[in-house]
């Protein structure tokens, strides 16, 4: 089942039908663990065009590019 569907079904049926059902899970947190931001960068139509095609071409998404692109620049110039 897709996430859309099971949004649509949920929307139908309420969870207290089913709390019996239900069985507890342990959930585990990092709290060490760095955590996400969200950078939003302006660019040309030519430009986001440009690392859509290349993105595309290696099997990631733009945003995966764009960072390990950062992340690659940014250690050549820590280490000059």
């Amino acid at each position: 089942m897709t996430y859309e569907k099971e949004a649509k079904w949920w929307d139908t049926h309420d969870l207290g039908d089913y709390w019996d059902e239900m069985e507890d899970v342990e959930i585990v947190f990092d709290l060490k663990k760095p955590r996400d931001e969200t950078l939003i960068v302006r660019l040309q139509k030519e430009l986001k065009d440009r690392l859509e095609r290349v993105a595309r071409s290696r099997g990631l998404n733009m945003s995966t590019l764009a960072r390990m692109w950062l992340i690659e620049k940014l250690r050549q110039t820590q280490s000059k």
